[in-house]
C-alpha cells in the first residue's frame, strides 16, 4: 500500500512538473490530486483484492489486477474535477487530464517495484551452487514450466544452465533468464560449454524416434538423460514436473504423440451401462480406469480371475471388498452364465478384452484358443445381441492380419464373427487391432526386465525379428475412440510407426540396466512371423477420420459356418478355418 501511494504521488507530481502545473496558485490542486489518488488506490486495491494476497507477487494475474485498479483510480480522478462545486467538492482543484496522463506512470512504478520484489525472492530460491548443471530440451509450455519450477526450488538437485529446442525461431530467446542455445545438433557443444551433467527431455508425448536419438546423443557425451512424467499424469495430478525419472525402454520404443482426442468423442460412454470383459488384465484394467473418467451410468468389470478383479477394484474404488455390483465373476466360455448376466444387467456398451494371447502356448494347446478366443467371443457377441447392445468393441491383434499361428487365426475368426454380428444386428460392432503392448502382463519388456534382474541371458528368436509397439494407455485410447469413429464390421488399426527390432530393445534394456547380460538367439517358434503386419491381404489402408487410424473392412462370418463339432477335442490348426470361406 505504501509503495502504491508513493507511486501515485510521484506520478502526479512528476506529470504536474512536466506540464508546469506546480505554481503557487495551482499547487493546492496538485496536492489534492495526490491525496485523492492515494486514497482511491487504497479503496480500489482492497476492493479488487490487490492487498489481500489474492495473487502471487509479480504474477501476470496480479499485473492485471494492478492495471485495473490504477485505471479505475485514473478515471475516477479525472471525473471528479468535472463535478460541479459543492459541499463535498468545493472546487475543481486539478485539471481532468492530469490523472489520466499520470495513470500509466503510476502503473509502471507499481509494476516495476513488484517485479523487483519477485526477482529478489526468486534469486533467494535458486538451486544450490552444487546442484547438477542441467540442459533442458523442449521449450514449450511443459519445458517453460519445468525450468521455472527448477529455478525456484532451493532443494532441487538440478540447475538449468541452457535450453535446447529444434524450432529455429526460438533460438536466442530466454526463459527465466536461461538462453535457448539451439537444437539437438548443438547438444554436445552446449554440454561442453556449460559443463552440464544431465539432459532433461521436457517434450509432452515425445515420440520414440526423438527419445532414441536424444538418448544416443546424451550417452555418447556422458550425459544422464531424464524425462518428465507422461502428460496424462500431469493433467490428472498424478505427477508433477518435479517427478523426473530416467528414460525407460517404454519411452525408447513406444512413446508416440498420437492424440486420439478421446475426451471429445467419448459421449457414447457417458451415462451408459458399460461392461468390460477381461477387466482384470493389463488392457482391461487400464480400459476400466479410463472409462471411469467419462462418467458411465454403470461400469461392470467381468473376469474369471477374482484376484485380478480385486486389484482393479482397489485402483478404481479404493477398496477390494469384492461385494459390489461393479465386479462380475464369470468365464466367457460359459454361454449360459453370460446370457444370464447380460439379461440381468442390460449393458449398452461392451468392450471385449478377454482372450488368450501367448502364441507358443496356443500352438501347443489350440483347443484352448478355440474355446476362449473364438467360442468365447461368439458367446459374448450372442449375449450382447440378445439385449440389443449398441456398441461392441472387440480387441484384436496384428497377428490376425495374414495369420500364420493359432493365435492369429483365432483372433481373425473373432474379428470376422464380430463383423457378422454387426451385419446381422445393424449396430456398431467392430474390432481394434494393435501390436505388442509395452508393459502388459507377460509381454516382452517385463520378461526381459525379470531376466536382467536375475542376471540370466535374454532370449531373442531372431536377430532381425521386428514388432510394432504401443503403450497400454495409448492402446486403450484407441479402443475407446474406436467405439465412436469405427463403422459396423470394421477393424481399426493404429499407425504405430516403424517396427522396432526386438534385438534393439534387448540391447537398450541391457544398456539402461548397466549389467553385463548376454543375448541368446533361439530361432523363430512355430507359427511366429519374422515381421508382423498391420493390414492383411486385400485390406486397404483407408483413414477417413483420423490420420493415424486406418479402417479395414472385415468379411463377416456367421456362427453357423463354424464347424464346432470337429474342433472341440484336440483340434489341428486346420480346424480354425471356417467351412464357408470368403
Amino acid at each position: 500500500m505504501t509503495v502504491d501511494a508513493l507511486a501515485w504521488s510521484a506520478a502526479i507530481t512528476s506529470t504536474a512538473l512536466l506540464v508546469g502545473l506546480v505554481e503557487p496558485e495551482t499547487g493546492t490542486g496538485v496536492a489534492s490530486a495526490v491525496l485523492f489518488t492515494v486514497v482511491a488506490q487504497l479503496v480500489a486495491g482492497l476492493a479488487i483484492g490487490l492487498y489481500r494476497r489474492r495473487w502471487l507477487p509479480g504474477s501476470l494475474a496480479e499485473a492485471h489486477g494492478l492495471v485495473a485498479s490504477a485505471l479505475i483510480v485514473g478515471v475516477a480522478a479525472s471525473v471528479v474535477p468535472l463535478v460541479p462545486p459543492g459541499p463535498a467538492i468545493p472546487t475543481s482543484a486539478w485539471p481532468p487530464s492530469l490523472p489520466l496522463v499520470a495513470f500509466p506512470v503510476a502503473a509502471l512504478i507499481m509494476a516495476g517495484t513488484r517485479t523487483l520484489v519477485r526477482g529478489r525472492v526468486e534469486r533467494a530460491l535458486r538451486p544450490r551452487p552444487d546442484a547438477a548443471p542441467t540442459l533442458v530440451f523442449g521449450t514449450g509450455v511443459l519445458g517453460e514450466h519445468l525450468v521455472r519450477q527448477l529455478l525456484t526450488d532451493p532443494t532441487s538437485p538440478l540447475r538449468p544452465v541452457e535450453l535446447l529446442d529444434d524450432d529455429p525461431t526460438r533460438r536466442g530467446l530466454r526463459i527465466a533468464g536461461i538462453t535457448i542455445a539451439g537444437g539437438r545438433d548443438e547438444l554436445a557443444d552446449a554440454a561442453r560449454r556449460t559443463g552440464a551433467e544431465t539432459l532433461v527431455l521436457a517434450v509432452a508425448r515425445a515420440d520414440a524416434a526423438l527419445v532414441r536419438d536424444l538418448t544416443e546423443r546424451a550417452s555418447a557425451i556422458g550425459l544422464r538423460i531424464l524425462t518428465v512424467p507422461p502428460l496424462d499424469d500431469l493433467l490428472t495430478g498424478g505427477s508433477s514436473t518435479s517427478d523426473l525419472r530416467d528414460v525407460s525402454v517404454e519411452d525408447i520404443v513406444g512413446r508416440r504423440p498420437v492424440d486420439t482426442d478421446v475426451e471429445s468423442i467419448a459421449d457414447y460412454v457417458r451415462g451408459r451401462r458399460v461392461l468390460v470383459t477381461g477387466a482384470g488384465g493389463s488392457i482391461g484394467s487400464e480400459l476400466c480406469r479410463q472409462l471411469s473418467r467419462f462418467a458411465p451410468a454403470e461400469l461392470m468389470m467381468l473376469d474369471r480371475d477374482e484376484t485380478a478383479l480385486q486389484s482393479v477394484q482397489v485402483t478404481l474404488s479404493g477398496h477390494g471388498l469384492l461385494d459390489t455390483r461393479d465386479v462380475v465373476l464369470a468365464d466367457i466360455r460359459d454361454a449360459t452364465a453370460l446370457t444370464t448376466i447380460f439379461r440381468a444387467r442390460r449393458p449398452e456398451v461392451v468392450f471385449h478384452a478377454a482372450a488368450l494371447k501367448h502364441l507358443p502356448m496356443l500352438e501347443q494347446y489350440p483347443a484352448e484358443a478355440w474355446q476362449t478366443n473364438v467360442m468365447g467371443t461368439l458367446n459374448v457377441l450372442e449375449a450382447a445381441a440378445a439385449v440389443d447392445v449398441e456398441t461392441f468393441v472387440n480387441i484384436s491383434t496384428d497377428k490376425a492380419a495374414n495369420p500364420t499361428s493359432v493365435l492369429g487365426r483365432s483372433k481373425r475368426l473373432a474379428e470376422r464373427l464380430t463383423a457378422g454380428a454387426a451385419e446381422k444386428s445393424g449396430q456398431r460392432y467392430l474390432s481394434v487391432r494393435f501390436g505388442n503392448v509395452l508393459g502388459s502382463r507377460g509381454s516382452m519388456v517385463p520378461l526381459f526386465r525379470d531376466l536382467i534382474a536375475t542376471g540370466r541371458p535374454l532370449t531373442v528368436t531372431h536377430p532381425d525379428a521386428t514388432r510394432f509397439f504401443m503403450t497400454i494407455p495409448e492402446a486403450c485410447h484407441l479402443v475407446i475412440q474406436a467405439g465412436a469413429i469405427g463403422g459396423p464390421g470394421e477393424a481399426l488399426i493404429l499407425d504405430m510407426g516403424e517396427p522396432v527390432k526386438i534385438l534393439d530393445v534387448a540391447e537398450r534394456m541391457i544398456a539402461l540396466s548397466g549389467r553385463d547380460v548376454d543375448v541368446v538367439f533361439t530361432g523363430l517358434r512355430p507359427g511366429e512371423k519374422l515381421h508382423e503386419e498391420l493390414n492383411g491381404v486385400g485390406e486397404d489402408d483407408v483413414r477417413p477420420v483420423h490420420p493415424l487410424i486406418s479402417h479395414a473392412t472385415v468379411p463377416p462370418l456367421d456362427a453357423s459356418d463354424l464347424d464346432v463339432d470337429a474342433v472341440l477335442t484336440d483340434p489341428p490348426p486346420e480346424a480354425f478355418r471356417p467351412v464357408a470361406t470368403t
